[in-house]
């Protein structure tokens, strides 16, 4: 059976908004683990309001098309998302951990979106595309802060530790 152009870009925007909820649970657990780390904390949950605002947007483009989220894949997403946060809880340098899962994270969902935007163009959802550009946008600026952040991060990380201090989360 072949599928339609609108067919492989609503399959897309169904996995996207899966990506989104997964991205919650990430965003979530990090913020409630990451108070000696204010800024980083600050940065988090500006981009878990845009995550929420995101899997919203995906929500109409879906209900645009006729059809919703699928439960299974944002179950397993969301599981996903929390085992990969609690992976990270039992090491010494989980912030660092966690700053390299969040620069690699922020760049899958900038490579999904942009798939999503070819996939909308060929489905000649030209409505939808504007609303994905606006999610891209957002993802890239919180890749280059995850960028921009690294060496800070890692550097008071380091400070603390040689000071003997609580480095961690």
């Amino acid at each position: 059976m072949q599928e339609s152009y609108r067919d492989t870009y609503i399959t897309g925007l169904i996995n996207a908004r899966a990506l989104e909820v997964e991205a919650t649970q990430l965003l979530s657990r990090q913020i409630d683990r990451v108070k000696s780390y204010p800024e980083v904390e600050e940065a988090l949950r500006r981009h878990l309001t845009e995550t929420e605002q995101q899997r919203d947007r995906l929500d109409s483009l879906l209900e645009a098309h006729g059809t919703s989220h699928s439960s299974v894949k944002d179950f397993v997403t969301g599981l996903v998302g929390n085992m990969a946060a609690m992976g990270h809880v039992p090491m010494q340098d989980e912030i660092i951990k966690n700053s390299f899962a969040n620069y690699a994270f922020e760049h899958f969902e900038i490579a999904s979106y942009k798939s999503l935007l070819t996939l909308a163009d060929l489905a000649g959802d030209t409505k939808g595309a504007g609303l994905l550009k606006v999610s891209l946008q957002e993802e890239q600026r919180m890749a280059q802060w995850c960028e921009d952040s690294l060496e800070g991060i890692t550097r008071k990380y380091a400070t603390l530790r040689a000071q003997g201090e609580k480095a961690g989360i």
